[in-house]
């Protein structure tokens, strides 16, 4: 392939729907400049992301990776070391282990099993909507709460602790924080965790968190890893999905309308949207553990790869017209979810809150728009999940 000079990773978004434009300009791998000065590989091409992730010779483990994200003062973001349990960190053996339990507890089946409570969830939050009176904020009133309480229920949290939780992830996740304040909230969540962990363990109820409780393989320590990974991937992916997912539709009216007109092409709007958004918006990394090739490049032992998932999920050779957000196309092997053994644990639980939710949204308020100019809506540029930060709506 042509030399490609090292590069900082594209961040700067012009539009608040597409990934930054650079991205669709790159070879499916080309070189990477992090902030602390490590030159690896970036990844944009789908069908090399698919293998990369897929690949045994690349490690998960953090401790590992360079980090392409900076803190809003400019501090890079140091490796940390794999907390117990987090084993999404984690290569097999340690990821197989911890992973085996809790893969029964995400069946499709089990999923479904739900779908009453959710529903039920969602119609609480449509009514406070609507006790809260036009204009609203969709983010705080609804996306925010379904998929909080449906993770407290999940999990076996008091709702009453839900702010709390809701506070410190957001802490996690936010890059205008010190690194040290974000690990400073990690803390405060794997505190909290470890307290809920011990009470499943003595007096257990009828939730996920209790049922692994009773492992006796699984430590407390890795309970509370396993746990806390679980509180904050279950509420923030899903909330961030319901709020600018809800914003793209507004914006494509005419595929509100068409979803509201056949509601049987909800499943596949919502892949659409999946696909469309990306909302892990600075990709995933691996670290090669040997001399490897990729993509026609060769990879040395300790170079980082980063994967841009909302590029591979944008490549033409796999989605034509790739920017065009249209609910009917095939959306079949996007990696919003990732791909390979590391794939999202909680992908079925995500796909059901959002039919749902969308689907009371549309039925509840036909006529639902934006309240204020799209450009005003406060986007999650400096987080690491993307999304709105505030989606003011009206009816």
């Amino acid at each position: 392939m042509t030399a490609v000079e090292p590069r900082m990773l594209p961040m700067a978004r012009t539009t608040p729907f597409d990934p930054p434009a650079e991205l669709a300009d790159l070879p499916p791998i080309s070189p990477l400049r992090y902030p602390d000065g490590h030159v690896g590989w970036l990844v944009t091409g789908h069908a090399l992301a698919k293998e990369v992730l897929c690949d045994q010779r690349l490690s998960s483990r953090f401790e590992l990776r360079h980090t392409v994200l900076t803190r809003q003062d400019g501090e890079v973001m140091k490796p940390q070391p794999t907390l117990p349990g987090f084993f999404m960190g984690m290569d097999a053996p340690d990821h197989t282990r911890l992973r085996k339990p809790l893969a029964g507890q995400f069946t499709v089946r089990r999923m479904r099993q739900l779908e009453p409570r959710i529903a039920e969830i969602t119609r609480g939050r449509i009514a406070a909507m609507r006790a809260h009176g036009s204009p609203v904020d969709l983010v705080a009133e609804f996306a925010l709460p379904v998929p909080s309480l449906v993770i407290c229920d999940l999990l076996g949290v008091d709702p009453v602790d839900r702010e709390e939780f809701v506070g410190l992830t957001s802490r996690v996740l936010s890059l205008e924080v010190s690194q040290a304040e974000a690990l400073a909230a990690r803390g405060a969540i794997q505190r909290f965790m470890l307290e809920l962990v011990r009470e499943k363990r003595i007096n257990p109820t009828d939730d996920m968190l209790s049922g692994l409780a009773q492992n006796a393989d699984l430590t407390d320590e890795e309970l509370t890893g396993m746990g806390g990974l679980l509180l904050a991937a279950g509420h923030e992916t899903t909330a961030n999905m319901l709020g600018i997912g809800t914003m793209a539709l507004l914006h494509h009216r005419e595929q509100w309308d068409a979803l509201r007109a056949d509601p049987s092409l909800m499943d596949n709007a919502v892949e659409e949207l999946l696909r469309y958004l990306t909302i892990l918006h600075f990709g995933t990394s691996r670290t090669a553990l040997q001399d490897v090739e990729l993509g026609g490049v060769q990879v040395r032992e300790g170079d980082t790869i980063t994967v841009s998932l909302p590029a591979a999920n944008r490549d033409p050779s796999r989605f034509p017209d790739p920017d065009v957000f249209d609910i009917k196309r095939s959306t079949q092997g996007h990696v919003t979810f990732g791909h390979g053994i590391h794939q999202c644990l909680g992908q079925q639980l995500a796909r059901i809150e959002m039919r749902i939710a969308y689907r009371a949204l549309m039925n509840e308020f036909p006529n639902l728009r934006l309240a204020v100019p799209e450009q005003d809506v406060p986007m999650r540029s400096r987080m690491t999940i993307y999304g709105v930060h505030r989606l003011p709506v009206e009816w």
